[in-house]
């Protein structure tokens, strides 16, 4: 940069929350009950609270139970009650399903909601305003700042027209500093200020790596006559092989609305595989592509998730401040529901960091967050299917699927024969060379039940500011060019759900090319490198997608 920037203006609070999702806006309202006079500002960087948020969502009100009693009694989001509530195994042409009695009673459904988890957000920043809460929409954290002695003093917000090379444009706008006795970190899965703070503080030592997985969602509107309002199903098997994780949802609620989505666990092997195409080929089968007929696909988006579960949960806390909902990893996989951990783990934080202050203290740890959390709600959730995603990826769908119920239920009786098993490898070292397996031949789309990628991303309404920097670092082109490209046959350009990731041209004029203006913000890359060698860093404040009501 060819000159220096001014200083940055600074706020002071009692405590910064980064991320406007449930856990964020949950802590800020506990906080805010907790004492009235408590400073609390949350800084979201979609362009409004719920822009990106996505999630099935089946919810578990447990958590909304226990931060706002009488809620049912509001006007609110929680429009359609669980109905009907079905699990299957998948074949290419058949589709059975297993009967509830078999499944653990922790499986069960009932008295859970189908939801908008975007429209859930928005509810809770209402609630949080109406408490005296400040919300930042539209500006993105970008670094954590430190005191003398390592401490979390707070975080500042990325600089506003930056351009690509480096250079305050026209309209430039200097971030801003906002300091806390305490800050939470609540930016959900691969939380870009949340691992680096990992990191920094060795959050993550004695624990197993975390695991991730790759949810992809479409939204659909349906006729009448194909929607049954509160039927919620869930399938694993084909579309996937028997050695790759993963499974779908499809669930029937709102103004006839089909939310339809697939997840694969990011520790496959087979780079071939493009999570995307296997969503598509998904919504064909037999037993599945009726829910569609007639309909119309109205939204689309990608997010990655925590798989990691009670193994992989890092240390909590730090001089400063600590880490809430999915980014410390409180996501039930099985059940594929966090928002209630997420909720339940910010009222914790909450009420430590309200004791702290009460008392005088700041920027110090908050060691009975770190001690209450395996002992409460939360810890009870995780700890009874700690074996599932373990038995999943080593014994492959059918005996580690299998083997994983009986550890439900034994679980459930109060003991497991299998003790606590470990997660392998981190999953941007569970690659195999392509060599090793056949290419997949995806089918074309039609454009009536199957789509690409891009007229996807469109209805993900994803936008940013032209000519500013890259917000995907690729750390080393060469490694990206040998390792990525030579060996692994380039699958980056298949587990990006938004098309952002290209190799053009041939042999020296061979080059990897990343438009980053289609990143829906998933964290994949972030995650599956084969190297570790894309980072991805927030882009200017509001870019990314705009979710309406995922």
């Amino acid at each position: 940069m060819s000159a220096p920037l001014p200083p940055r203006e600074s706020m002071a609070f009692d405590v910064v929350i980064v991320g406007a999702g449930p856990a964020g806006l949950s802590a800020a309202i506990r906080l805010k009950q907790l004492s009235t006079d408590l400073s609390v500002v949350v800084l979201e960087k979609g362009s409004e609270v719920g822009a990106h948020i996505l999630s099935g969502a089946v919810v578990d009100p447990i958590g909304i139970d226990a931060l706002l009693p009488g809620w049912r009694d509001d006007e609110n989001p929680f429009k359609q009650p669980v109905l009907d509530d079905r699990f299957y195994w998948l074949t290419a042409g058949s589709a059975v399903r297993l009967p509830n009695i078999l499944m653990p009673p922790l499986m069960s459904n009932h008295g859970n909601f189908i939801v908008s988890l975007g429209d859930v957000c928005r509810w809770l920043g209402r609630k949080a305003e109406a408490l005296g809460v400040e919300i930042y929409p539209g500006f993105a954290a970008t670094e954590v700042l430190h005191g003398d002695k390592g401490e979390v003093l707070g975080v500042a917000t990325g600089d506003m027209g930056i351009g690509k090379d480096g250079e305050p444009r026209d309209g430039f706008t200097r971030g801003i500093e906002l300091r806390g006795k305490y800050t939470l970190f609540a930016e959900g899965a691969r939380g870009s200020l949340s691992k680096r703070v990992i990191e920094r503080f060795g959050l993550d030592a004695g624990r197993d790596p975390q695991k991730f997985g790759l949810g992809i969602k479409e939204l659909w509107q349906v006729p009448e006559d194909r929607h049954r309002p509160g039927l919620i199903q869930h399938s694993f098997g084909w579309p996937l092989d028997l050695k790759t994780g993963g499974g779908s949802f499809l669930y029937h609620w709102g103004d006839r609305l089909v939310s339809v989505g697939f997840v694969v666990h990011l520790n496959y092997r087979n780079p071939w595989i493009s999570p995307f195409e296997e969503l598509q080929r998904f919504k064909t089968h037999p037993a599945i592509r009726g829910n569609f007929e007639g309909g119309k696909r109205i939204a689309y988006g990608a997010r990655a998730l925590t798989e990691g579960g009670w193994q992989s949960v890092p240390k909590l806390v730090f001089p400063g401040g600590a880490l809430i909902g999915c980014a410390a990893g409180f996501m039930n996989v099985p059940r594929i529901k966090g928002s209630h951990n997420a909720v339940l783990s910010a009222m914790q934080a909450a009420e430590n960091v309200a004791a702290a202050i009460g008392a005088g203290r700041a920027h110090d740890e908050l060691p009975d967050y770190e001690a209450q959390w395996r002992g409460s709600a939360i810890g009870k959730d995780l700890r009874r299917v700690r074996n599932v995603k373990p038995l999943w990826s080593k014994l492959g769908t059918v005996v580690g699927v299998g083997l994983g119920g009986v550890d439900m239920w034994t679980n459930t009786l109060g003991f497991s024969l299998f003790g606590t098993l470990h997660h392998g490898h981190p999953d941007s070292a569970t690659l195999q060379p392509a060599k090793t397996f056949k290419p997949i031949d995806y089918p074309k789309p039609d454009g009536a039940l199957t789509f690409d990628r891009l007229s996807s991303v469109f209805l993900s309404n994803t936008n940013h500011v032209e000519n500013q920097p890259v917000h995907l670092h690729v750390l080393d082109g060469d490694v990206q060019r040998r390792s990525e490209h030579d060996i692994f046959a380039g699958p980056s350009t298949r587990y990006c759900p938004a098309g952002v990731y290209e190799w053009v041209g041939e042999g020296p004029d061979l080059k990897f090319v990343v438009n980053s203006q289609n990143c829906v913000h998933c964290k994949t890359c972030d995650i599956k490198d084969p190297n570790g060698n894309i980072t991805w860093v927030p882009p200017e404040g509001g870019g990314g997608p705009s979710y309406p009501n995922m």
